[in-house]
């Protein structure tokens, strides 16, 4: 049986992306909560932050684009920058992701229906098991509000299989990155 390593995967947590999303302090709680439980069980920390061309809203630099107050990438963390919803397309994480043989990621961020949905279910098709953390996602109200958003991806994405990998949804109580990395 081959070993199971975990990484935690932090998506879009930044001024901009986080600015008037759906329970915003109470995700920042369990999103710190998890930050915490990592760095004390020594779990890989990728942050991936968003960011666009020159003039855009969230360009690289500008004050919309820094990490959000409280969230704060230590040295030896893994910050990847992206220009996509997908946080795999012509970054570095898959190659990062491989080279310290981990296998299983937990994934928590904004907005659900843009970067965590397509990040989640990009994990799955490059061999990743994905747990996605319930209460450690969040959106804004859009087409339709943010609180029916997240219930129908939690429930969307918890259906996504492939023949050897799988997204679980579970809340952030019911981690431990131990029983993860069976």
């Amino acid at each position: 049986m081959n070993q199971k390593k975990a990484a935690l995967l932090l998506i879009d947590l930044q001024v901009g992306p986080i600015y008037g999303v759906y329970k915003r302090e109470e995700t920042l709680t369990v999103i710190q909560s998890l930050i915490r439980k990592a760095e004390e069980e020594q779990i890989p920390i990728f942050y991936i932050q968003h960011e666009e061309q020159s003039g855009g809203f969230l360009e690289r630099g500008t004050p919309f684009w820094q990490f959000a107050e409280g969230i704060e990438p230590r040295d030896g963390d893994y910050v990847i920058h992206k220009q996509s919803t997908d946080s795999f397309f012509e970054t570095p994480l898959h190659q990062e992701l491989t080279s310290l043989g981990i296998t299983d990621l937990v994934v928590g961020g904004v907005r659900t229906e843009y970067c965590v949905d397509t990040t989640c279910r990009r994990a799955v098709t490059l061999g990743y098991d994905v747990i996605l953390i319930a209460d450690a996602h969040t959106t804004a109200d859009g087409a339709i509000p943010a609180e029916l958003i997240l219930q129908h991806h939690n429930h969307n994405l918890s259906t996504v299989k492939t023949i050897a990998n799988d997204i679980k949804v579970m809340a952030k109580a019911e981690l431990s990155f131990h029983t993860v990395q069976r």
